[in-house]
């Protein structure tokens, strides 16, 4: 709860992950449309990504070869620029607050520049916080921090969302219990992939938006 709080500094208000192109464009014009792009990256695109990342390096045990392999493949995973910058500006900031904080020789053992989801993932085993809660409450958080976005963007009342959390709770629930039933020996790369390739596309076209509330 601690690390995953919007008080935790790693910097998840800053980004929109594509958002603020859609919004820009009209895709994402009221709650209902966010609960659809939100539910669909948590079940098909980046969020599920996440998930697939965080799952394997909860299960590394703190093995420093297998973890470092998943931090490389979550940072080639990212399909542009901006979300690179956003996974690893963020998954730095936790490793380096929560060595500052917390303490455990796990965070040693991880790149300088790592992946948020494999940091967390990680640490999460390290002081034994079992998998199922604690990809929850990162799923939880992925989506909050993007329905904040769209309460500045579109913009969306406090009701509304509060709402739409509400709403994507049964896609967290869902993406959580698809992870758990990942093999533990295959392969990460073998579980990710997704078709939400307008977010994707948003996050590239970002980078180039004129006028920007956010870094990516």
């Amino acid at each position: 709860m601690a690390w995953l709080s919007p008080s935790y500094p790693v910097g998840a208000f800053s980004h929109s992950h594509g958002l603020e192109w859609a919004v820009e464009q009209g895709w994402v014009r009221d709650r209902a449309a966010l609960v659809d792009w939100l539910g669909l990256l948590l079940g098909q695109g980046s969020g599920w990504n996440d998930a697939v990342l965080f799952t394997h390096a909860h299960r590394a045990g703190g093995d420093e070869a297998k973890l470092n392999a998943i931090a490389e493949l979550a940072a080639a995973n990212a399909p542009a620029k901006e979300r690179q910058v956003e996974t690893l500006a963020q998954g730095t900031a936790f490793r380096l607050i929560s060595e500052a904080a917390w303490g455990h020789e796990v965070l040693e053992r991880l790149p300088a520049s790592v992946a948020y989801p494999v940091v967390v993932g990680a640490l999460a085993a390290a002081e034994g916080i079992g998998l199922a809660p604690a990809l929850t409450a990162y799923l939880h958080a992925f989506a909050a921090n993007l329905v904040s976005a769209a309460q500045r963007l579109v913009p969306l009342g406090q009701t509304d969302g509060q709402k739409a959390i509400a709403a994507l709770m049964p896609a967290v629930q869902d993406a959580v219990a698809r992870a758990l039933a990942l093999d533990p020996a295959a392969d990460p790369f073998d579980a990710l992939g997704g078709c939400a390739l307008v977010s994707d596309i948003c996050a590239m076209r970002h980078e180039t938006q004129y006028t920007r509330l956010f870094r990516s």
